[in-house]
């Protein structure tokens, strides 16, 4: 188990030290930073002063294990638009796309597992064709599409649902969140369908493609040969047997979803980490984009580590090799 673990953290280190230095790249080689700071009216001398100031005249090797070394103090430097640290805005946004992607994430497991599960032990009934034709259209149509048509239905035509923000906030031991108030859960119901949206058909059309293998093994004929009830055999052996690459797929999606809620964001003007990067890319936001390309990356290296670790736990036979 040391040993597997040892080998993902430095597989992740490395992964992350890539992504720091393209990070890195462009922070310095996209546009001027010093020209980005300083106003119109700044002299030579004011220019080199920051420029010195800012390390930009020290080597590359120099200047880049010094950007490591403020990335790990959580230090992304300055938002050429806004003025503020890039950790700051961050970490005001942050809540928000976590709880969207959570909520979202939870809708796509609830309904995604046991549709899957329906389709695979009734793959010729009514309900099972109509869920893989559903499942089609949830897959096809592209995310701000089916944003777009939930906010005229639900919000304009029904006037049921907010269109856009994120309700009431309140802090709950330092952490923002609307999930404790009215207005919250109302503002976060359409965001988290459409971002979970595609998720949910992915899931469910791989648990059935899964139980539907695992239904044919040898081993789960030999347990209906034994006698065991219909619920034993799909819920105490395929079932369970199933949920295994489930589980990795569904945790590499977790971080999908966190990383790249950039258009479900957009289209209803969230005010997380995606709609930030937005933000900064029109306006050309060196800092915020290279940290934003960073914390993305944590995100998958974490989330890809903890399914990792789960996978050695849950397999034996990953157990077995490793010894």
């Amino acid at each position: 188990m040391l040993s597997f673990l040892f080998r993902r953290l430095v597989q992740s280190a490395f992964v992350l030290l890539v992504v720091a230095l393209l990070s890195f790249i462009m922070f310095r080689y996209l546009g001027d930073p010093v020209a980005q700071l300083v106003n119109e009216d700044a002299t030579y001398a004011d220019r080199m002063a920051l420029r010195n100031q800012m390390g930009l005249d020290e080597p590359i090797w120099v200047q880049f294990a010094h950007f490591v070394g403020r990335v790990l103090q959580g230090n992304f430097g300055l938002s050429y638009q806004m003025g503020q640290p890039v950790s700051r805005l961050l970490a005001d946004r942050l809540p928000a796309s976590i709880e969207l992607s959570l909520v979202a994430f939870g809708i796509s497991l609830v309904l995604g597992i046991p549709m899957g599960i329906y389709a695979s032990l009734k793959p010729n009934s009514f309900g099972a064709r109509a869920m893989m034709i559903l499942s089609l259209v949830g897959i096809s149509l592209p995310t701000f599409f089916i944003g777009i048509m939930l906010i005229l239905y639900f919000g304009v035509e029904l006037g049921w649902l907010p269109t856009f923000g994120r309700g009431q906030v309140v802090n709950v031991l330092g952490w923002p969140t609307g999930l404790l108030t009215v207005s919250g859960l109302q503002s976060i119901i359409l965001p988290a369908i459409t971002l979970g949206l595609f998720q949910l058909t992915f899931i469910m059309r791989l648990v059935r493609a899964e139980m539907l293998e695992i239904l044919k093994t040898d081993y789960i004929k030999f347990a209906k040969a034994r006698g065991l009830s219909a619920r034993k055999v799909y819920f105490g052996h395929a079932l369970k047997n199933t949920m295994i690459p489930v589980m990795t797929i569904a945790g590499l999606q977790l971080g999908s979803i966190i990383a790249f809620g950039i258009i479900t964001e957009s289209v209803f003007q969230w005010p997380g980490i995606g709609l930030l990067f937005l933000q900064a890319v029109s306006t050309v936001d060196i800092p915020v984009i290279s940290a934003y390309l960073l914390l993305v990356a944590v995100i998958f290296v974490t989330v890809n580590l903890i399914v990792d670790i789960l996978y050695f736990l849950i397999d034996p036979r990953l157990r077995v090799n490793a010894s």
